[in-house]
């Protein structure tokens, strides 16, 4: 009898430490509230300004994913784009019908971004045009090249929804329209009289 005295004491013991048991995990519904509300609270802090609703967008990028999820974070916003898989396609897309905004990849096949850039910054109905560079490669001289023959800036892949807005925003004026950046357009014309004038006296 002694023996199930103790069974029957063990076992009228054991609900009593199911409750000890559930005290020891009720720490567990502390995690169920992180402190998540802190991280939209913050991105909210700046107001996103957009471009103006019907912004022509043109994508020249070699990889249909990256060109995919550009067109579908930009038309979510009000732009309305055209997409090229290659400079040649790209340059004769503008050609037909301006931008307002190019995001150009430098490596393409056959005719590279730079060349692409060059063509754009040399022809009078494009070079108005403000580009967005975009690349892969992070190589600071990469990005001096492509300000130094006229890129308004320059994007890294990959890159967020949050980025690709920033670098537009930063070219929008009063009107959200995108133009280019005052420091990278050419500023040689204001220098070219004083020079030509100097070099006059030498030619006979």
């Amino acid at each position: 009898m002694g023996f199930f005295d103790r069974f029957w004491g063990a076992k009228r013991k054991a609900p009593a430490s199911s409750p000890a048991a559930g005290a020891a995990s009720a720490p567990a519904p502390l995690e169920a509230a992180p402190p998540e509300p802190a991280v939209p609270a913050e991105r909210r802090r700046h107001q996103r300004v957009n471009a103006r609703k019907g912004t022509r967008a043109l994508i020249i990028d070699d990889s249909p994913t990256v060109v995919a999820a550009l067109r579908k974070v930009l038309r979510s916003a009000g732009y309305e784009t055209r997409e090229a898989l290659d400079a040649e396609h790209g340059l004769s897309l503008m050609a037909q019908e301006p931008p307002e905004l190019v995001f150009l990849d430098i490596i393409l096949p056959g005719m590279n971004g730079f060349n692409a850039l060059r063509h754009i910054r040399k022809t009078p109905q494009m070079q108005h045009i403000p580009v967005i560079v975009i690349s892969g490669n992070e190589h600071a001289t990469e990005q001096f090249y492509a300000n130094r023959i006229g890129a308004d800036d320059f994007m890294k892949k990959p890159f967020s929804r949050h980025e690709i807005f920033a670098r537009i925003e930063s070219l929008l004026d009063e009107e959200h329209i995108p133009r280019r950046r005052r420091e990278t357009a050419p500023p040689v014309r204001p220098a070219a009289p004083a020079a030509s004038s100097a070099s006059v006296p030498p030619v006979p």
